[in-house]
């Protein structure tokens, strides 16, 4: 179906009218529509596996792992907690609102809600938060990227299979048909991609003024950190693992390693030994590698390579009829050269080395860049490690492992900045996609005169005295 403005703002009303019922406020409701969630991820697995492959060559086993599994774990966390957090919160009112000494907080829906999904985890970071809309109780119009294209078509059979469009559909198409949706007043967006289409997003919201939460890369990337002090092959086994995870194209992945010189050899020694133990010497020639997602991408990867040939120490191949590139090391980089400026999304890997007595001058740089979504360092004081985790500002991370934190349960998971705003998984997914709503119902009887005039002469001091008491 190609989209108008028209019908989108015909979807967007006809959802509207269906939250006005008041049908998803019942979280019995809310149960049954996660429950039939994830009844259809497992009915479709063969059809979403096989549209993840189409789009971006991922195996069977990487497809799970990485797309399909996380969502049924992600409604399984909600399904467990969703009665508890949805419940209405009962505060001590105080005695300044005597006689009525309760309040109560709701947990209200936004309304209708905008899901803009991307490319690189097309399931996931579709279904991952349409769960956190649906426990909420919103409706949501989930507009797909048009990049994966195969998954967009899984996913608008798996939704349409499901749920009623009034309440949850897939809206296809590319930038103009997000850019209609963008026109529309919606009550809360949550968008997942780049930092520049992430500003044109909150700039059409805030037309509207709508809730937002964005989930971005960051501007200058994620960095990774191995000290002299670190375990090598530990390091090297698990940063190869995550570069070859969907060909470097994870907004949480490494997008540039500072390696202290002392070890900064044996380091890269071991991380070629463990991408040729993973993937073999030519990672395009192995069908389990992913591709990348579009020509324009591996043009990419080639053009950087060729710029810097010279010092490409491993990988710097590629297929272009696969759209399949090696992961490739570039080795030295300088820290303020234009390749670690930027977000690369790709299997290139660039290397800077750095004296590690001078470690507190490389965190000075990296604080002064913009927030990334992920850091990880690799060291065996884990004293400094604590002390870098806890005070310098990213999204999230990892010592001594990568990528994983994101997969515990109960914590939240996002960036900040240029790397994202809100936060989901879990309780906190269903914290974005709701309202703390404060109700104080008051009494006709007892009331004290307290608040009102007069607030002068005796009156007005006995209540001076009356007010400074309750504040005690």
């Amino acid at each position: 179906m190609s989209h108008t403005q028209e019908t989108v703002h015909a979807l967007v009303e006809k959802q509207r009218a269906y939250f006005r019922s008041g049908t998803t406020l019942d979280v019995d409701f809310r149960i049954e529509q996660l429950k039939k969630l994830k009844k259809a991820v497992s009915d479709h697995q063969e059809l979403l596996e096989k549209a993840l492959y189409e789009d971006l060559r991922k195996s069977r086993t990487e497809a799970y792992l990485c797309d399909l599994g996380p969502v049924i774990v992600e409604v399984n966390e909600i399904l467990k907690g969703l009665k508890k957090w949805a419940r209405p919160e009962h505060h001590y009112s105080g005695l300044m609102c005597f006689p009525r000494l309760t309040t109560t907080v709701y947990k209200m829906p936004y309304g209708v809600s905008l899901i803009i999904s991307p490319f690189n985890f097309p399931i996931l970071l579709t279904l991952g938060v349409l769960a956190a809309a649906i426990s909420g109780g919103n409706t949501a119009v989930l507009k797909t990227s048009s990049k994966s294209s195969e998954s967009t078509k899984a996913l608008k059979k798996m939704i349409a299979d499901t749920y009623p469009e009034e309440y949850v559909t897939v809206v296809d198409g590319g930038h103009d048909v997000a850019d209609m949706c963008l026109e529309e007043r919606f009550d809360k967006i949550f968008y997942t991609g780049s930092p520049n289409v992430a500003k044109h997003v909150l700039e059409k919201a805030s037309k509207h003024l709508t809730s937002v939460a964005l989930e971005l890369g960051g501007e200058t990337g994620n960095w990774c950190i191995v000290r002299k002090d670190a375990d090598v092959q530990d390091a090297a086994r698990k940063i190869a693992f995550f570069k070859l995870l969907n060909a470097g194209q994870i907004c949480i992945n490494i997008n540039q390693i500072a390696v202290a010189e002392e070890i900064a050899e044996p380091f890269l020694a071991a991380l070629k030994q463990e991408f040729v133990r993973q993937v073999g010497e030519k990672a395009e020639e192995n069908p389990d590698y992913p591709k990348l997602i579009t020509e324009k991408v591996y043009e990419k990867c080639e053009r950087l390579t060729e710029e810097y040939k010279d010092r490409v120490v491993f990988g710097g191949t590629g297929n272009r009829e696969e759209q399949r590139f090696s992961p490739t090391v570039l080795y030295p980089v300088g820290i303020d050269e234009d390749i670690v400026m930027h977000e690369l999304f790709c299997p290139l890997l660039p290397v800077v080395p750095f004296r590690d007595q001078e470690v507190d001058a490389l965190l000075d740089v990296i604080a002064s860049r913009e927030h990334a979504l992920a850091m990880y360092v690799f060291t065996s004081d884990k004293k400094w490690a604590k002390k870098v985790t806890s005070t310098l500002q990213f999204g999230g991370g990892c010592i001594n492992e990568v990528c994983v934190h994101m997969m515990v349960k109960g914590v939240p998971f996002n960036g900040t900045g240029h790397s994202g705003m809100g936060a989901y998984h879990g309780k906190w997914g269903f914290r974005e996609f709701t309202h703390p709503q404060t109700v104080l119902t008051g009494s006709t009887r007892l009331n004290l005169p307290l608040r009102e005039h007069p607030y002068s002469g005796k009156d007005g001091e006995k209540k001076m005295k009356l007010l400074k008491w309750f504040e005690r």
